[in-house]
């Protein structure tokens, strides 16, 4: 089932860029990475869906419900975390939850209690005394209060320190065993590597790649390095597949994306010292597609 579905989503600021013809959809239960650099339209494409700002053309549903049309029953039963969290404050942590519940119609005491002793969160505290990351804690625990179907996170680790991001991923694969669809927008890649089963690229307010992170790893280059006992000949990895060759001694580097069995097949006949074959990480890919579009760009 689809949870999320856009089609042709644009919203333009006048001359100034927004996003351009933004089209995927998100399955129930799929945790989601949409990634770009700052700037790339990953918040405008979120505001749009929760309805903040809206579309120029396109559309865009949630559980099937039109996000302009029909958002206030969407709200009910979603989170939402923002990049950057304002509240009033003068209000108590837990006024503010509680103030927050109250729109669910639904006891969260308990709840809340438990996902704020989790973030090591003071719910008495007033929320002009917090910091930011203490600020974020709450944004956290406001947008899973409720147990909602589908939890919408933009970049959400900014101002927590490594122990609470690693609580807060604790707690994001607690609610994917349960079900829950997370759609995460990030520009730290590495988070979504470890979190997310799909990946969108985003660049400049267009969509320039969909893919599952495990497609992605497979088809990228990867590093092979290796020392052989015996000089290797200079042609003997001029293969397909094969590109962007050093040497220096009897270390040899290069990059492969091809057949593997013929990669292991000339492998197999060295008589090597050492073998090393390294997977790319999710930033070496992001990379290359986005060196790769600039590139056809400056060939057009």
């Amino acid at each position: 089932m689809k949870i999320m579905e856009l089609n042709g989503l644009t919203k333009t600021y006048g001359s100034a860029r927004g996003i351009e013809d933004v089209t995927f959809s998100v399955e129930e239960g799929e945790t989601f990475g949409f990634i770009g650099p700052n700037g790339a339209g990953k918040s405008t494409t979120i505001r749009t869906l929760l309805a903040l700002i809206y579309p120029t053309r396109g559309s865009a549903s949630i559980f099937g419900k039109d996000c302009i049309r029909e958002s206030a029953a969407i709200k009910r039963e979603i989170g939402y975390l923002p990049s950057e969290v304002f509240y009033y404050d003068n209000m108590r942590v837990k006024d503010l939850l509680a103030y927050s519940a109250s729109f669910y119609k639904k006891d969260c005491t308990k709840r809340m209690k438990e996902l704020a002793e989790r973030m090591e969160l003071d719910l008495s505290r007033r929320i002009d005394d917090l910091s930011f990351g203490n600020k974020k804690k709450v944004g956290i625990v406001q947008g899973l209060l409720h147990e909602p179907k589908l939890v919408i996170l933009d970049e959400p680790t900014s101002g927590l320190d490594p122990l609470m991001q690693q609580r807060f991923f604790e707690l994001l694969e607690e609610e994917r065993a349960k079900g829950t669809t997370i759609f995460f927008s990030s520009h730290i890649l590495s988070e979504v590597q470890r979190l997310c089963d799909r990946v969108a690229i985003l660049r400049e307010g267009k969509l320039i790649r969909l893919e599952q992170i495990r497609s992605l790893m497979a088809n990228a280059n990867k590093r092979v390095r290796l020392e052989s006992a015996v000089p290797v000949p200079a042609d003997y990895f001029a293969m397909p597949g094969a590109s962007r060759e050093e040497r220096q001694g009897g270390e040899i580097r290069f990059l492969f994306r091809g057949d593997l069995a013929a990669l292991t097949a000339k492998l197999a006949a060295m008589k090597l010292i050492s073998l090393y074959i390294e997977e790319p990480d999710l930033e070496e890919i992001f990379l290359h597609y986005y060196q790769k579009d600039s590139a056809e760009e400056v060939r057009a």
